[in-house]
């Protein structure tokens, strides 16, 4: 049996080649083909073709397939242009002259999971090469993720997933047992969760004064833990408080909260929130600072959530009640219909 691999570029790889998708979402589907391309030819361009009507932005989509081809030349074509023969007459031709007014020259080759591909080549002087057009090699679609995301969630690339997964945040007073409960909901639904920050940052101090500076640190912190592991997210993210909670700590501490925590607080938006009420015991903890003020702080939090619209979902009993109606609502969120 040999042993020798295969390293370095293809001895057959030669010319200039086009692939043009809408990326609607990018998949594994459309990495194959690129990968396949980028295999074929020498020197290989990505057309993110989008429209301002569709429903994920195309500044997204061109910044994800950037994300997955940094060595490729990817670029975004934004003009609204027919989308099917039958819408105009001159339908080759106004997309040939898009075509070739962001490609850096005429294609040798136009890759394509679809038929269309093989006339598109022809308007384009090129040679068509079809990838998978049956879909058997990568069974998915654009239009099945959109329809059922959790369904087809293996075929999204990292950097997508956080578009589509749903994000629970469990909120509320000290000694709730928000972070328990994080962890077994992320446990239950197979997936992750994202710390408190606030407890990263003042558990090696050991507690003590907090500074307004602090306020600051701990909405960045909880922000990019949260941006970074929904990356690693399995159809739903689980977050052990938010900056929404944070400009609360800031305004019960000091009176005040800086601008770009509330205007992180506004921005962020979370498709549900866990409540969590304070009709179980006090713990003591050194980053635990008001054991009696849990009742004035859930009020807070509560009219927070109610004066912004946010769902929310109040979590009362004992802690395996608590975990049922989480898991119930949870449950609910991440049916097909609810993620459409």
């Amino acid at each position: 049996m040999s042993t020798r691999s295969i390293r370095g570029a293809s001895s057959v790889r030669q010319g200039t080649g086009m692939v043009l998708g809408k990326f609607l979402p990018p998949h594994l589907g459309h990495v194959f083909l690129v990968e396949f391309a980028r295999e074929y030819v020498k020197d290989l361009t990505v057309v993110v073709g989008t429209l301002k009507a569709e429903p994920i932005p195309g500044e997204l989509r061109h910044g994800w397939m950037r994300e997955l081809f940094p060595d490729t030349r990817v670029v975004h074509l934004t003009d609204e242009n027919p989308q099917y023969p039958h819408e105009h007459p001159q339908f080759w031709d106004i997309w040939r002259d898009s075509l070739q007014r962001v490609l850096p020259g005429r294609p040798d080759y136009v890759f394509a999971s679809e038929a269309y591909g093989a006339k598109l080549a022809e308007v384009l002087g090129a040679e068509f090469v079809p990838v998978d057009i049956a879909r058997g090699t990568v069974p998915v679609s654009g239009t099945a993720i959109r329809n059922d995301p959790w369904k087809h969630w293996d075929y999204l690339p990292r950097c997508v997933r956080p578009y589509f997964a749903r994000r629970v945040c469990v909120f509320g007073p000290e000694s709730t047992g928000k972070t328990t409960l994080s962890k077994n909901l992320a446990e239950h639904f197979k997936t992750v969760w994202v710390p408190e920050y606030a407890r990263l940052l003042l558990e090696p101090r050991g507690g003590g004064k907090v500074e307004l500076a602090d306020m600051l640190r701990i909405a960045r912190g909880q922000a990019a833990a949260e941006d970074a592991l929904a990356r690693n997210a399995n159809r739903v993210l689980f977050c052990d408080t938010d900056v929404l909670e944070t400009s609360i700590w800031s305004e019960v501490f000091f009176n005040e909260c800086p601008e770009p925590i509330l205007q992180e607080a506004e921005r962020r938006d979370y498709d549900l929130y866990l409540l969590t009420d304070v009709d179980v015991p006090w713990v003591a903890d050194p980053v635990r600072y008001l054991p009696d003020e849990r009742t004035s702080f859930l009020e807070r939090c509560e009219n927070a959530l109610r004066s912004r619209g946010r769902r929310y979902v109040k979590l009362s009993g004992s802690w395996d009640e608590r975990f049922a109606k989480a898991r119930a609502a949870v449950e609910s969120l991440l049916q097909p219909e609810a993620s459409t």
